[in-house]
């Protein structure tokens, strides 16, 4: 008898811990194994096997190799020496992985850029780093020269590409070193306990932070990931994600790097030609975030979507309500969902599939893994604190924060809170003397929730959740249930203030489509949201403003509130009187600002 869908389930659970274990267990032996040696190594024993693959230029290993050399050699060429800076702001290719890669190698921190940045908040993210150069792609050079002035002086300015009239030009400098490594005494090599990147946060509640990422993590999290997913060197990975954050740029390239696979690099997610590409790549691995996934659900049905070699699609942010529609339509084989942050001391897997799950620790790894949810008070946005001081764990299906033990100093590194460039932002992710005086454990920021089965759901992020009518509303639940509305592609939900109401009003700002209707939202939010929940207004947009990583960005959203005056998009108020969203003009504004119109 074949074995059931749940044992299958556990049996891959088992074997993906195993092969993560055991390709993380020696990492610690070697200090100098960083990951762009281990990429020197890895040329050795693939030589013309493909690498990178992007439009603009591909690599073989040993091509790889020769081109993280060259900017290894041109960074010592340049007096670049351990621990200075470099910000890289180039697009999605695989040249970028060949600059961080060499530079490195030598000892520098590269700070990767957000492409999507220009004026304060480019300026921002370069200060809070201090780099000593600049490496720009052409097309970025103009953004660049605007805010240099506010940069301070004696930072250098490179672009790749372009006529170079402006500034430095890189690659007839590139071209003209040599591919083979630069020697090992012109340089202190780095070691794992040294900083290889600054990776920027989101900026989805305020301006982004640099997190420390050193080249243990870095390692790490590559052979992690390529145990989880126990690539090989016939795999492909179809990566369309910024390759400026975490996962894009480190997890689903190193992955594939060090077991000798092939990672397919996009400038960005299309999603009408995703599948076609995807196929003709021949790609077997996918990385995704939620977002992409519910983009491809929501997208019209094209020829071939189910016709491919994926086998697995692994990522986070996968809502409930995607999950099965995403799996079902596409015939994918497996969906590894994972939760993690850039500079978070843990993470957790859904190695079993469990639709809606964002992890599960098992008994095995308890003692490792050391993970709490705290009993969480929303209205003070802090973990409840018991007479004695101390934080409480929640109870099963309990809704609370989520912290992880931060290793003392000599536990070993995995455990290690790195923090940001910020000391102080770093301290204000640190909760301390939480279950006795004296221990320190890292703050997600986010609410979750462990079922009896040990299975963890992501609830919602702190602060996201507000309070109205006494009651606390997740922001997270509501949009799963507006999701459900036929023509409802994308949005956002929030809570605004209300003069003269206690708490926070909901509204939805929503992106829709072919055969929306209000009214169909309305009574669909009547159904399956308490009273308490439903949005009070609704605004129509003609796109959502996201982060790097299609998270939405809430805050002129908030700020702009349900003022018809603040904005020119569609406003609707969900009118008692009426028992219907009707429009909100300026007299309706100013009667519900008044409190004539009870809301």
């Amino acid at each position: 008898m074949p074995p059931s869908p749940i044992e299958t389930d556990a049996k891959f659970a088992r074997n993906a811990w195993l092969r993560a274990l055991g390709r993380t267990s020696s990492i610690e032996q070697d200090s100098t194994l960083t990951l762009p040696v281990l990429i020197e190594r890895q040329a050795l024993k693939f030589g013309a096997a493909a690498a990178l693959a992007s439009r603009e230029e591909s690599f073989s290993y040993a091509q790889l190799a020769a081109r993280c050399n060259r900017y290894a050699r041109w960074g010592l060429g340049q007096g670049l020496k351990a621990g200075d800076v470099v910000a890289l702001l180039m697009p999605n290719c695989a040249e970028y992985v060949a600059a961080w890669l060499g530079l490195s190698r030598i000892g520098a921190t590269v700070a990767l850029i957000n492409i999507h940045l220009g004026g304060e908040g480019l300026a921002h993210s370069l200060r809070i780093v201090s780099p000593r150069i600049i490496l720009a792609e052409s097309q970025f050079a103009p953004r660049v020269a605007a805010i240099r002035a506010s940069l301070g002086a004696g930072i250098e300015v490179w672009v790749h590409g372009g006529d170079g009239t402006q500034f430095n030009s890189l690659l007839p400098a590139l071209e003209r070193l040599a591919g083979d490594a630069p020697p090992a005494g012109d340089f202190r090599a780095p070691t794992l306990d040294d900083t290889a990147l600054y990776i920027y946060t989101s900026g989805t509640t305020g301006l982004p932070k640099a997190a420390h990422v050193t080249h243990y993590r870095l390692v790490r999290w590559s052979q992690w990931f390529a145990g989880l997913l126990d690539t090989q060197p016939s795999d492909r990975m179809y990566n369309c994600l910024p390759l400026y954050h975490s996962v894009g740029g480190v997890v689903a390239i190193g992955a594939l790097l060090v077991a000798g696979g092939s990672v397919v690099i996009r400038p960005k997610f299309s999603a009408s030609d995703f599948w076609r590409d995807l196929r003709d790549e021949r790609c077997t691995l996918f990385q995704y975030i939620g977002e992409l996934c519910r983009y491809l659900v929501n997208s019209a049905p094209q020829p071939g979507e189910a016709d491919h070699a994926l086998r697995i699609a692994c990522g986070n942010g996968l809502r409930p309500e995607v999950w099965e529609r995403f799996q079902t339509r596409f015939k994918i084989p497996r969906i590894l969902e994972y939760y993690a942050s850039t500079e978070g001391n843990f993470s957790l897997y859904n190695c079993e599939g469990r639709p809606g799950a964002i992890g599960r620790i098992p008994s095995f790894l308890a003692h490792r893994l050391p993970v709490a949810l705290l009993r969480f008070d929303l209205e003070l946005g802090e973990p409840l604190r018991n007479a004695e001081g101390f934080c409480e764990r929640c109870a099963v299906d309990e809704i609370g924060e989520a912290v992880g033990l931060i290793a003392a100093e000599g536990d070993g590194r995995a455990g290690r809170f790195e923090g940001y460039a910020d000391a102080a932002a770093t301290e204000r992710k640190v909760l301390r003397h939480v279950f006795k005086q004296g221990d320190a454990w890292y703050r997600t920021g986010d609410l979750m929730r462990r079922d009896a089965a040990g299975f963890y759901y992501f609830v919602d992020r702190v602060g996201e959740t507000y309070r109205w009518k006494g009651e606390n509303v997740s922001t997270a639940e509501v949009l799963t249930a507006l999701a459900a509305v036929p023509g409802v592609e994308e949005g956002a939900v929030y809570g605004v203030d209300v003069p003269n109401a206690d708490g926070r009003a909901g509204m939805a700002a929503l992106v829709v489509g072919h055969g929306f209707d209000l009214d169909a939202l309305h009574r669909h939010a009547v159904g399956s949201l308490p009273a308490y929940a439903r949005p009070v207004f609704v605004r129509l947009l003609p796109a959502l403003e996201a982060t790097g990583t299609f998270k939405p960005r809430k805050h002129d959203l908030v700020r702009e509130g349900f003022d018809p005056a603040r904005t020119g998009d569609p406003l609707y108020f969900d009118d008692p009187r009426a028992d219907r969203y009707v429009p909100v003009d300026l007299a309706l504004y100013a009667a519900i600002a008044a409190g004539h119109i009870r809301v």
